[in-house]
């Protein structure tokens, strides 16, 4: 089972700030192959651009494309996901920010993925659809404590599992929602699987994902968590179009 990367606070706060300004021009966090495309300007990287391309295309119609080009030794798979709640027009945006930045932070790399808060880019040599990959899964707590850390957790993961119940049996494997507790707090919470995974492997990703919440966002009053099949994401604010 996967080990979970912590990303600097600084790193985060700023991403943090800025998407609260515009839409996400940089990336939360990507991860490069160690393998480089052995000829830069061969059938690989041609394979490469008309996949893009395609994605590019693809994805905002619906939230969500994959596909293959070309063949073996030659051949990419990828796949684009979109934020359940992102319209096609942000979609698009997102997604051609990452076409880009991805060629940038992982030059020549046979693999790669790259995370936005309002999508998710990733491409391979091998065929990864309807795996479950945490292989890069990273998370980070978000600023303020709690003064019931126990109580708050246990709220965290009741919406998380809510959610959880309506996404893996939903067309977009997608829910999000809100709990109130107290007089004065709502937490919003939001999870996601790429629509590449079964009902079963959707629910098994996020069965992992929320049974770390307890143990590595203790105490603060939002997180997020994201992997390669997944993503989770809570605060005391609303964050999730309307």
């Amino acid at each position: 089972m996967s080990s979970l990367r912590f990303l600097s606070p600084l790193y985060l706060l700023s991403i943090s700030l800025f998407f609260q300004l515009a839409l996400a021009t940089n990336p939360i966090d990507h991860d490069c192959s160690a393998t480089t495309i052995s000829n830069p300007n061969g059938p690989y990287k041609k394979n490469f651009n008309k996949l893009l391309s395609y994605l590019n295309y693809t994805t905002p119609l619906t939230g969500f494309s994959n596909g293959s080009v070309g063949l073996s030794p030659n051949q990419v798979y990828g796949l684009a996901l979109c934020r359940g709640d992102i319209n096609s027009t942000d979609c698009k945006a997102c997604v051609s920010q990452a076409s880009t930045e991805i060629q940038q932070l992982c030059p020549s790399k046979v693999e790669a993925i790259i995370w936005y808060e309002y999508c998710l880019l990733r491409y391979s040599n091998l065929s990864f659809f309807g795996q479950v990959d945490f292989s890069e899964a990273f998370y980070y707590p978000y600023y303020n404590n709690v003064s019931d850390p126990a109580y708050f957790d246990g709220k965290v993961v009741e919406l998380l599992d809510q959610l959880e119940g309506e996404a893996y049996v939903g067309p977009k494997l997608y829910a999000s929602g809100a709990l109130a507790i107290g007089n004065s707090t709502t937490i919003y919470g939001l999870v996601q699987c790429t629509r590449d995974l079964s009902s079963a492997n959707c629910k098994s990703c996020l069965d992992w994902m929320i049974s770390y919440v307890p143990k590595i966002l203790y105490v603060k009053d939002g997180g997020i968590i994201m992997a390669g099949s997944c993503t989770l994401e809570y605060h005391i604010y609303p964050f999730v179009n309307a």
